[in-house]
């Protein structure tokens, strides 16, 4: 396992997480060996949501942990709150609430990075600023992020803040580029120039923004995955066989080993319950893949090069 120090903060974490989006889908001992599974693989991030499961997997990652201190300190924790039901919530009174509940599903006193999970269009900055550094005042969250905010609503956000935000967590993977797209192919006449994020991903790494990739081996949103998907990506899947056969490891390693040779360096978040995958995405940081393999890939998924 490879690992990190976070810019902004003094948390050295594994470039592969656990995302624990699918942990209500299983008991708790079944829980339990998967998150041990990780760990064994030197996996020390574990990312959460209080929308995950409706707090359930919140609840089922404590108990297949057995949550006390000897445990809390091996791991970092991240939660994310402001999705709620059919709408977004970033007010102060529900920011207070849903960290208190997270916190009492876990079975921890406090959070290692907190982030926003969707912008909310009716925030206003400054109270949601206000709460988040009340609640590092009280020591129940140390580090703050968002998750698929653009440019100007960190800046938005960050204006009012005394903490910096330290991460942004985002959809990427070789089949969902716009990150990449709008650097690429810039003032041309042609849907992939098109600047949807601002130029986010340069500005993460102006900023020193920890990037965290969801959905690493998704097509479009949630429309499954592109590896063995030969009808649509057929092109992407035989080069990524080649390269997998070359590097000798399987095609989730080279999908993953794309994402970690960005110089961005950011963190994929693994959400599989599968044991073979998660590790067959852990061997994509033994990859370093060549820059013209990077973007023949790049290519190979249906992107113009200019």
């Amino acid at each position: 396992m490879e690992y990190i120090q976070l810019k902004g903060t003094s948390l050295t974490a594994s470039r592969a997480a656990f995302g624990c989006m699918r942990l209500a889908e299983l008991s708790v001992e079944q829980a339990k060996r998967q998150i041990e599974h990780a760990m064994e693989l030197g996996i020390n991030f574990f990312d959460h949501a209080d929308i995950y499961g409706g707090g359930s997997c919140e609840e089922i990652f404590a108990k297949a942990v057995d949550m006390k201190p000897s445990v809390r300190e091996k791991m970092i924790l991240q939660s994310k709150c402001s999705i709620r039901d059919g709408y977004y919530d970033a007010s102060a009174a529900y920011i207070r609430k849903a960290v208190d509940d997270i916190l009492a599903r876990l079975h921890t006193d406090y959070l290692d990075i907190l982030l926003l999970h969707r912008p909310d269009a009716l925030m206003d900055p400054g109270e949601t600023a206000e709460a988040l550094e009340r609640l590092h005042e009280q020591g129940k969250v140390r580090y703050f992020g968002v998750s698929n905010y653009n440019v100007m609503q960190m800046e938005l956000l960050q204006k009012y803040m005394k903490q910096p935000l330290v991460v942004n967590q985002l959809q990427i993977s070789l089949a969902h580029t716009p990150l990449i797209d709008e650097g690429m192919a810039v003032n041309m006449d042609i849907d992939q120039s098109v600047l949807r994020t601002g130029g986010l991903l340069p500005y993460c790494q102006w900023k020193e923004i920890n990037v965290q990739a969801w959905s690493p081996y998704q097509k479009g949103f949630f429309g499954g995955s592109f590896i063995g998907d030969l009808d649509e990506y057929g092109e992407l899947n035989s080069l990524i066989d080649s390269l997998a056969s070359k590097y000798g490891v399987s095609k989730t390693g080279i999908a993953a080993a794309w994402l970690f040779r960005h110089p961005v360096n950011m963190q994929v978040i693994l959400g599989t319950m599968n044991e073979k995958h998660r590790q067959e995405g852990c061997e994509g940081l033994d990859v370093v893949l060549e820059r013209k393999e990077w973007y023949d890939l790049y290519r190979a998924a249906g992107n113009i090069i200019p």
